[in-house]
């Protein structure tokens, strides 16, 4: 895969240009170790996670958690896939 660097857009100003780097939210139940499983299933579609992208945050009531990452994303089918697989977890309630 392209370094971040050498990777241009081919259209500047249309959207999601592929490769890239993206961030995908999951937001779930608190105690379900997201911190973890989040940046596990992304790079277990061979994705490499970005070191440091990690962030969290609780809900206001502690109930629920949102998890997010960076990764580098081949394709439209590749990233959708992120979104589907990581949807498909039971303690996952919705992904932005």
């Amino acid at each position: 895969m392209k370094s971040l660097d050498d990777i241009a857009p081919q259209n500047p100003g249309q959207g999601f240009q592929f490769p890239g780097a993206f961030e995908v939210t999951a937001m779930g139940r608190a105690g379900a170790a997201l911190e973890r499983r989040v940046p596990e299933i992304v790079a277990g579609l061979g994705l490499a996670v970005i070191a440091g992208s990690l962030r969290t945050r609780a809900s206001a009531e502690g109930n629920y958690i949102a998890v997010s990452v960076t990764f580098t994303c081949p394709s439209r089918e590749t990233y959708e896939a992120v979104h589907n697989l990581l949807r498909a977890d039971p303690d996952i309630r919705w992904t932005l």
